[in-house]
């Protein structure tokens, strides 16, 4: 078995994902057109021509224009159940799925249509595919954390459907400390946290993350490896970074994979995992990431089976259902 095969049928745990971000300009178009919203391209090929990045916010700014198509319920079904296939045929066996309830509200979609959506693909995709999942609830940081405490109230009669909550968009001059009230809420109510961290911020917000929003995961964090005393930290109390590595050279966090910092990471001990982050806008899901990483730093099977074993170790699935998947994945890894 050559290592793209040990790669592509490995068993896989994806933690880093934004549902809006895996919209593929096939299905843009195609949602566009059912709904009835003119696109500022003109052909599929002309998004993907788009998608050349210089920074997060030239990103963003694409990502929010893309998701004005999905309104309606069977919209944010479409999207969920397009994303779990593809993944379930990449042997993902569960993923853990940020959406963005803002973007979607603040254009006066109800958060109702949202939840129903996704949360019925989901349910779908568990039936038919074997794939399980579950959704985190992530608050835009460059909005306001009224805002966001507005939202985590709306939330509220869904909080069954709901497993944590997260912060993302852009990072820069927006600290993980403006929104440790809505962390603090959100924990009384019963949700898990975690945050971005450390992509474009410096290592800093990781420390403020962990200390003032009570993390259970850094999402990205590879601007850790600039702190001594926060690798320590993170090896010690086994933190684990949901890495995303074609985002990171998409958005230009390093220039390119051979001067990526997971491998680094992971020999020092740190609890790093694989992810797609926005696959659509970034060239590709899990098995691309994986390859991508693997080519770019040489890494071993060894490497390989570590990173997938951290992902199943740093899931929130119950205790059970992990035990099941670190059996598959030692099987696997025993078989090749």
């Amino acid at each position: 078995m050559t290592l793209q095969q040990f790669i592509q049928q490995m068993p896989k745990v994806e933690l880093h994902l934004h549902v809006e971000g895996t919209l593929e300009p096939d299905l843009m178009f195609a949602l566009a057109k059912r709904n009835q919203i003119e696109l500022p391209f003109k052909s599929i090929q002309e998004v993907r021509e788009a998608y050349h990045f210089t920074n997060l916010q030239s990103f963003l700014d694409i990502y929010y224009q893309g998701a004005q198509v999905l309104i309606h319920e069977q919209d944010f079904y479409d999207l969920m159940w397009a994303y779990l296939k593809k993944s379930s045929e990449q042997n993902v066996r569960h993923a853990e799925i940020f959406f963005d309830p803002q973007t979607h509200t603040d254009r006066g979609i109800s958060f109702n249509v949202v939840i129903n959506g996704l949360t019925q693909a989901m349910h779908d995709a568990e039936q038919e595919l074997g794939i399980t999942s579950d959704l985190i609830l992530c608050f835009l940081r460059h909005l306001s954390p009224e805002a966001a405490m507005k939202t985590l109230e709306e939330a509220y009669p869904y909080r069954d459907k709901i497993l944590g909550v997260g912060l993302d968009s852009s990072e820069k001059g927006r600290p993980p400390a403006l929104f440790k009230e809505v962390f603090e809420q959100a924990e009384k109510q019963g949700y898990l946290t975690v945050a971005h961290a450390g992509e474009e911020g410096p290592a800093e917000y990781v420390w403020e993350a962990i200390n003032l929003l009570d993390v259970k995961r850094i999402d990205h964090g590879v601007r850790s490896i600039e702190d001594p005393k926060l690798i320590d930290y993170l090896v010690e109390h086994q933190i684990p970074l949901t890495v995303c590595p074609l985002s990171n050279i998409k958005l230009c966090v390093f220039d390119e994979m051979g001067q990526h910092n997971i491998k680094e990471l992971l020999d020092l001990g740190v609890r790093v995992t694989i992810n797609s982050d926005d696959p659509a806008y970034f060239g590709g899901y899990m098995n691309e990431n994986f390859l991508a990483t693997q080519l770019g730093l040489d890494l071993s099977r060894k490497d390989l089976f570590q990173i997938s074993r951290n992902a199943i170790e740093a899931s929130f699935i119950s205790e059970e259902r992990k035990q099941q998947l670190l059996d598959e994945l030692r099987e696997f890894h025993k078989r090749n």
